[in-house]
C-alpha cells in the first residue's frame, strides 16, 4: 500500500520537480539576453524577482506536498498496524473456538463414555469421524453413533436405485454401494398394489427435490449446506432453496426442540416399537440411534417417551423420529450391528449414509 501512494505523488510532484531543476541549470536573463532581447537593469531585476517568487510558491507547494505525503503514510502505516493487529486477534480468537470446541468434544465423550463405556468402533475420514456405542449400558438393545462432519458433502440421502418409485433398497446394500462408513434408514413411505415403494412427504437429494407432499402431519429433517440439521414443517418447495437444504426425509414426530421434549401424538403415545432416532448433540455433532425391537427375548423396543428422556441424558438438543419398526437398520464398517424386527433386513425407499 505505501509503494502505492509513494508512486502516486512522485507522479503528482514531477512537474514542480522538472520546473525546479530547469530554474536551477538555466539563467532566464542571460538565455534572453543571448537570444537578442536585451533588458533593461530594473527589466532583468523585476524578472528574476518574478521567477524568484515562483520559485519560492513551488516550493511552498512542494513542503505542503510534502506533509500531505507523510500524513497519508503515517495514516497507511496506522492502518496497516490495526490491519495486523485484528487479523492477530482474529486468529487467537479462531484458534480459540477450536480449542473450545475440542474442549466440549472431549466433555461429551467422557459423559457418553461414562454413560455407555468405550466406543466400539471408531472412523477417522478425511470427511467425517464416526465413533460407534453399544447402548446395553444405557438398557437398550441398539446402538448410537456421534459423527462429526469435516465435510458436509459426507453426509447424503440415497434413495433406492437412485430412483423415487422402485423395489426398495436394503440399508446395507445402500451403504455398500455408497461406500459408505454407517448408514440408517430414513424416511416412511408407502407402497402400491405391485410392491412398488414411494417415500412419503418431502425428499431432497443433493439438493434436487425428489417428492414434494405438503403433509402438516410429517416433519421434515433435512440437512443444508453446511451439514447441520435443519429439519422442519416446510410448507413450500421455496423454503427448502431459501435454506440451502441439500439432503431431507420426512416422518413423525419431532422429539426435541432446543433440549425440550414435545408432545407425543396420541396415536404413537406409550407404544414401545424398534426405533430410529436423529438428532444432533449440543456440541453441533449429529447423532443416529437405533433400537431394536419386537423380538421376545432380545429386545421389546423403546417408547418415544422414553427416547426423549435418554436423549435429554445424551446431551441431544434436537431430535427426530424417523422411520422404525421393521424398518430400523444400523450398518457400520461394512457390517449390519442391529437385529431387524423381521429377522432380516427391510428393503426401505431412502437411507441416510455417512462418507468417511
Amino acid at each position: 500500500m505505501l509503494g502505492k501512494v509513494n508512486r502516486f505523488f512522485l507522479f503528482l510532484l514531477a512537474p514542480a520537480l522538472g520546473f525546479l531543476v530547469a530554474f536551477s541549470t538555466i539563467q532566464p536573463a542571460e538565455t534572453l539576453q543571448a537570444e537578442g532581447l536585451a533588458l533593461s537593469a530594473h527589466e532583468s531585476k523585476k524578472l528574476a524577482d518574478d521567477l524568484g517568487q515562483q520559485l519560492d510558491d513551488t516550493k511552498t507547494k512542494l513542503r505542503n506536498v510534502e506533509i500531505v505525503v507523510e500524513d497519508i503514510r503515517d495514516r497507511a502505516k496506522a492502518e496497516q498496524k490495526d490491519y495486523e493487529e485484528q487479523n492477530k486477534h482474529i486468529n487467537n480468537l479462531l484458534v480459540t473456538s477450536r480449542s473450545q470446541t475440542q474442549k466440549s468434544a472431549d466433555v461429551l465423550d467422557t459423559i457418553l463414555s461414562n454413560m455407555l463405556g468405550n466406543p466400539i468402533g471408531q472412523s477417522f475420514g478425511k470427511k467425517s469421524t464416526v465413533k460407534v456405542y453399544s447402548l446395553q449400558e444405557a438398557g437398550y438393545r441398539g446402538y448410537m453413533a456421534k459423527v462429526r462432519l469435516q465435510d458436509p458433502s459426507a453426509l447424503k440421502m440415497v434413495l433406492a436405485n437412485n430412483s423415487v418409485k422402485s423395489k426398495g433398497e436394503t440399508t446395507s446394500h445402500a451403504g455398500k454401494r455408497t461406500g459408505a462408513v454407517l448408514a440408517i434408514n430414513a424416511g416412511g413411505f408407502m407402497s402400491d398394489s405391485k410392491g412398488y415403494l414411494q417415500p412419503l412427504g418431502i425428499t431432497v437429494v443433493d439438493g434436487k427435490i425428489r417428492t414434494f407432499s405438503n403433509n402438516s402431519n410429517l416433519s421434515f429433517v433435512g440437512f443444508n449446506n453446511k451439514g447441520h440439521l435443519v429439519g422442519a414443517n416446510i410448507k413450500t418447495q421455496a423454503q427448502i432453496t431459501q435454506q440451502g437444504i441439500l439432503q431431507g426425509a420426512s416422518f413423525l414426530p419431532r422429539l426435541l426442540q432446543d433440549g425440550k421434549r414435545l408432545p407425543i401424538p396420541r396415536a404413537w403415545a406409550n407404544a414401545r416399537q424398534p426405533r430410529t432416532l436423529i438428532g444432533h448433540f449440543d456440541n453441533g455433532d449429529l447423532l443416529v440411534i437405533v433400537i431394536d425391537g419386537r423380538r421376545e427375548g432380545w429386545s421389546n423396543g423403546v417408547t418415544l417417551e422414553e427416547a426423549q428422556r435418554k436423549l435429554q441424558e445424551f446431551h441431544v438438543v434436537d431430535a427426530y423420529n424417523l422411520d422404525g419398526g421393521g424398518s430400523s437398520a444400523f450398518y457400520y464398517n461394512g457390517k449390519l450391528l442391529n437385529k431387524p424386527s423381521g429377522g432380516k433386513e427391510r428393503p426401505v425407499v431412502s437411507n441416510l449414509v455417512i462418507m468417511p
